[in-house]
């Protein structure tokens, strides 16, 4: 009358660690930094707790905090001192995002990846050239292919600059294909792509936006990023971007879309990185303020759900503290 199949023998403490199936460390991490070329001096993102903008002067003393707790690689954003409908500070020599990979590429040992989009850096906050009267008919979108050669430029501004790996997020059609090219033909052949293969539109993403200034001015876009609910469709972007040159797949956001993750890591020989997002780091903090739950014991467990489901490396505002308490 009593069970044979006893798995609580195997659940008791010492044997217990033996026997896990996932683990996560410091090395499967990166943290995202925000520069801030308008800053003088650090400020910190209401919206995220723990984090801040740092002028390009803070740069390297920033990534160096980050290096302290164990993470090894960072992933740079920039807020550019100006904006215009074409985001030329993206791919200017002087930019922000230039100007600080340098000297943390020449000053640290961190592995440095730099997000390649326009939506920081254009007047309207949207991810590529706009059409023409897009503010006023929200139909209006996106020009694919005349966004092409700017997300080119931009990532050849920063395999120049000294970064290790870009990584395009605008979900526009031939990104990694046209970025592929750019890096090839400029001599940057090692220099590896990580794309934001799958990437919703996704409600999670507010304070990010915040954080980085990408707010679209007008409209939203539902008409380049993902459908939420579209499932098969992420295997269809996936492999695009592999055929394209693609060397590791992403999807953001993370733990609304483990579904996915598992999927893409189930059809793809590549390594798959999974994004925390803002809007769970955020809502996470949010509930430990109320008291209604560990912070530290969730944030492990939710980075631990996105390794389990197959990312091989996870992008989280948790990267530091999480890192630390591993």
């Amino acid at each position: 009358m009593f069970p044979t199949d006893r798995p609580r023998r195997l659940r008791t403490d010492g044997v217990r660690s033996l026997v896990s199936e996932t683990s996560l460390s410091a090395s499967d991490l990166i943290a995202p930094v925000f520069v801030d070329a308008t800053a003088d001096e650090r400020v910190a993102i209401e919206s995220m707790p723990g984090h801040e903008r740092v002028p390009v002067s803070e740069a390297v003393a920033r990534v160096e905090e980050v290096l302290a707790t164990g993470v090894e690689a960072v992933m740079v954003f920039g807020i550019p001192e100006s904006k215009d409908a074409v985001g030329s500070r993206a791919y200017a020599e002087d930019g922000v995002v230039q100007r600080a990979v340098r000297d943390i590429a020449a000053e640290t040992d961190a592995y440095v990846i730099t997000d390649v989009c326009l939506c920081e850096y254009t007047d309207h906050g949207h991810c590529g050239v706009v059409e023409e009267h897009a503010a006023e008919d929200p139909t209006l979108t996106v020009q694919n292919d005349e966004t092409l050669d700017l997300l080119s430029k931009t990532a050849v501004s920063h395999a120049e600059a000294g970064a290790d790996m870009v990584a395009p997020s605008s979900m526009t059609d031939g990104m990694v294909g046209a970025i592929r090219d750019g890096l090839d033909a400029s001599g940057f052949d090692a220099v590896p792509v990580m794309s934001y293969a799958v990437k919703y539109e996704s409600s999670f993403y507010g304070p990010f936006r915040d954080a980085a200034d990408g707010a679209p001015a007008f409209g939203d876009r539902r008409h380049y990023q993902m459908d939420p609910a579209n499932r098969r469709e992420a295997l269809r972007e996936a492999r695009a971007d592999v055929e394209q040159g693609a060397d590791v797949l992403m999807v953001k956001p993370g733990l609304p879309y483990l579904d996915v993750v598992r999927d893409v890591r189930e059809g793809f020989d590549r390594p798959v990185a999974a994004y925390n997002v803002s809007g769970e780091y955020a809502m996470l903090h949010a509930a430990a303020d109320r008291g209604w739950l560990d912070l530290e014991a969730t944030a492990h467990e939710s980075l631990l759900s996105l390794k389990r489901a197959g990312a091989d490396l996870i992008l989280t505002y948790f990267a530091e503290d999480v890192a630390e308490s591993l």
